[in-house]
């Protein structure tokens, strides 16, 4: 073969290889309006910037696979989103479904292992059907395919994950999600361990994909996911989004923003939002809003563990990652689910450097056999390690109430560098409605004394009282909390280390 030929051979291979599943699967895809691996690529990162690695590959243990595996089923490689490198894999689901092989996955650890060694961020658009058949079957298949890689699974939280669930995603496109720092669901995908086929098969009954693993069932019972979308082109846009909050690795601070105009106007809002009753709720997200800069915040898992609202957001320019309690959840109570959802917030904040500001009302923690059956003191014990543990500045601002250990989860008790309060706050060890019913359970108190008991438990319970002793190191006008942080942040900003904290939490599990 001459050297034409030899090169005509090589743009026919790379042809072939691109064309994926072929034309006719690419025409139905596109025709019920789904992107494929190669449209999805070509729609987050930066034009012009896509370098693939192992465009040639293809299966490797059953010979008659090969000609039928262009590029082995996964797409993968680096690009810039805005400018920034990035790692990604995307699933071909046109080709073996995607399933998992001995060489396919030797192209994910590859760009994994680049990606972590060189310090740039990863992203997976999971779209699979799990491991291949018969690839993986006997104990040749086992033995070439699984375990080749001891460091597959391990999360280090060395640079920012985000993946995508875009269809089915069994195996291992499911455990990339759930060891994700992000992670968006479009409406109509499934994840779940294994297909809904051999759940059936494995349990005796008929299941259906979205009981299995659809979107309601991770956005508001697992918390696996973090936003729920209902095109491809949104769940691209999500993780964009997530990541210019982001360093492209834990070594180095979040990119800076330009501070919107109109940012510390919004502050002055603040007490038309708070009501006047503290009986009453209000939707703290308002107020997170009008703290944070213009039209940043960014919330994760809005609809579980509503107990506390988390998400991303700049102060003055600068990523922070807000904590705050949200009474329009169970009175701000914090459950199992809150507590949760809680707990991997810090973990990711304090792994990339990310300040954590804690806006705290709330009650206590939800008590009851439905919380001591979800192991609601372990649920409890691990967000006040993981805010223990979390080495990045810590700021507290105490809205309204916070009693009992919840006091010190959210911050109080110097588990922040610096604790404020509003003059509208309220701390003790728990209710003074509840205390005084505590303290007369099962006597035939008169509504008199009750109420004698009841005013020697609110006593002295306000943010004076705190102040006082230090506990509290200002008590501040609610309008002022801006300015506040903005001016904590850069008192406590870590100039030894040049703002990297010491991320004593990178390695803590994912699924809390």
């Amino acid at each position: 073969m001459n050297f034409e030929d030899m090169l005509a051979d090589l743009r026919a291979r790379e042809e072939k290889a691109r064309a994926m599943g072929g034309p006719e699967r690419l025409a139905r895809r596109e025709a019920q309006g789904v992107m494929n691996a190669r449209s999805r690529i070509d729609c987050f990162i930066d034009e012009g910037s896509w370098v693939e690695t192992g465009l040639l590959a293809v299966s490797s243990v059953v010979p008659e696979d090969r000609p039928k595996t262009p590029a082995d089923g996964k797409v993968a490689g680096f690009g810039k989103v805005d400018g920034r490198v990035v790692g990604l894999v995307a699933n071909d689901f046109t080709t073996k479904g995607a399933s998992s092989s001995a060489t396919n996955m030797k192209k994910i650890g590859h760009v994994k292992r680049v990606a972590t060694e060189r310090g740039f961020p990863l992203v997976f658009f999971g779209e699979s059907s799990g491991a291949r058949m018969p690839d993986n079957m006997g104990a040749k298949g086992m033995g070439i395919n699984l375990g080749n890689d001891p460091h597959q699974y391990i999360r280090n939280r060395e640079s920012p994950w985000a993946s995508a669930v875009l269809g089915q995603c069994y195996g291992s496109s499911a455990w990339y999600t759930c060891l994700s720092d992000f992670s968006v669901f479009r409406k109509g995908a499934v994840m779940a361990v294994a297909s809904p086929g051999l759940a059936s098969f494995a349990i005796g009954q008929e299941i259906e994909a979205e009981d299995l693993g659809g979107w309601k069932l991770h956005e508001r019972v697992t918390g696996l996911i973090d936003r729920v979308v209902d095109t491809d082109e949104e769940a691209l846009e999500q993780i964009k989004r997530f990541l210019s909050y982001m360093p492209s690795n834990c070594n180095e601070l979040p990119p800076m923003a330009p501070v919107p105009a109109g940012s510390d106007e919004a502050a002055a809002k603040i007490l038309d939002i708070l009501p006047d009753s503290r009986k009453r709720g209000y939707d703290v997200k308002k107020i997170i809003e009008c703290i944070a800069d213009k039209d940043s915040f960014f919330e994760f898992k809005p609809k579980f563990g509503r107990t506390i609202t988390v998400g991303l957001a700049r102060l003055d320019g600068k990523t922070v990652g807000f904590l705050a309690s949200n009474p329009m959840g169970k009175a701000g109570a914090l459950d199992v689910a809150g507590c949760e959802k809680a707990t991997s917030f810090t973990v990711m904040c304090d792994s990339f450097n990310i300040p954590l500001i804690l806006l705290v009302d709330t009650p206590g923690f939800v008590i009851g056999i439905e919380g001591e059956r979800g192991k609601a003191p372990g649920k409890i014990m691990n967000f006040m390690q993981a805010l223990q543990m979390c080495t990045v500045p810590k700021l507290s601002v105490i809205m309204r109430k916070t009693y009992g250990q919840a006091y010190l989860n959210m911050g109080g008790g110097r588990n922040s560098d610096d604790v404020a309060a509003w003059p509208t706050a309220e701390i003790s060890f728990m209710d003074p409605y509840f205390a005084t019913e505590i303290v007369t359970w099962g006597q035939q108190a008169s509504e008199e004394t009750k109420g004698e008991i009841m005013a020697q438990m609110e006593k002295d319970n306000s943010a004076y009282g705190l102040a006082e002793i230090y506990g509290v190191q200002a008590v501040i006008r609610p309008n002022d909390t801006r300015r506040y942080l903005i001016d904590q942040l850069e008192i406590h900003q870590l100039r030894l280390t040049g703002g990297i904290g010491k991320h004593r939490l990178s390695a803590w599990p994912t699924t809390y």
